[in-house]
């Protein structure tokens, strides 16, 4: 997949998380959302950008991902989520690619 950074260790996006994390309240919850495709006619659509939020915490730079962060969680595999759009040849050819579950934990550490 190419990206158009190069590509940052996850160590800092796992770093950024523990910093916002540690301002939380407890018991809290926060969800990011990526900004969307804005269509600029019915078979166009301008560059996407993503949120400098979401960005920050998890490095991922994808369309329709969703980064949920709750600290207080009882299962620990719950207290991050990233959900992303499901991918597969299809919307490669058509959209470009996109992460898949192992290649966003690789860029984010979640």
């Amino acid at each position: 997949m190419t990206t158009k950074y190069e590509q940052i260790s996850s160590s800092l996006f796992i770093k950024n998380r523990k910093k916002f994390v540690e301002k939380m309240k407890p018991n809290s919850l926060a969800i990011f959302n990526s900004n969307d495709i804005y269509p600029v006619s019915s078979d166009s659509t301008m560059p996407f950008a993503q949120h400098r939020d979401i960005f920050y915490l998890s490095g991922v730079d994808q369309e329709e991902s969703i980064l949920l962060i709750f600290p207080d969680a009882y299962n620990e595999e719950h207290r991050e989520i990233l959900f992303l759009r499901e991918t597969n040849e299809h919307i490669a050819v058509w959209e470009g690619e996109k992460l898949t579950k192992e290649k966003a934990t690789e860029v984010s550490g979640v």
